[in-house]
């Protein structure tokens, strides 16, 4: 797989992500606990994007 074909799939698991973070925390049943794994795994791909950017 190619840089750029990585880089965009990170990118589109960042915006899918993201998506459900915010239906997440519209949704009174969810658990804080899983919003707060999401929110870490879409940091962690985020920290990924830069770094590959970057390079």
């Amino acid at each position: 797989m190619s840089l750029n074909a990585h880089l965009q799939e990170l990118k589109k698991k960042h915006q899918t992500l993201s998506d459900a973070v915010e239906a997440a925390q519209r949704s009174p049943g969810t658990d804080d606990l899983e919003i707060s794994r999401m929110k870490k795994e879409k940091l962690h791909l985020k920290e990924q994007i830069t770094k590959l950017s970057t390079a």
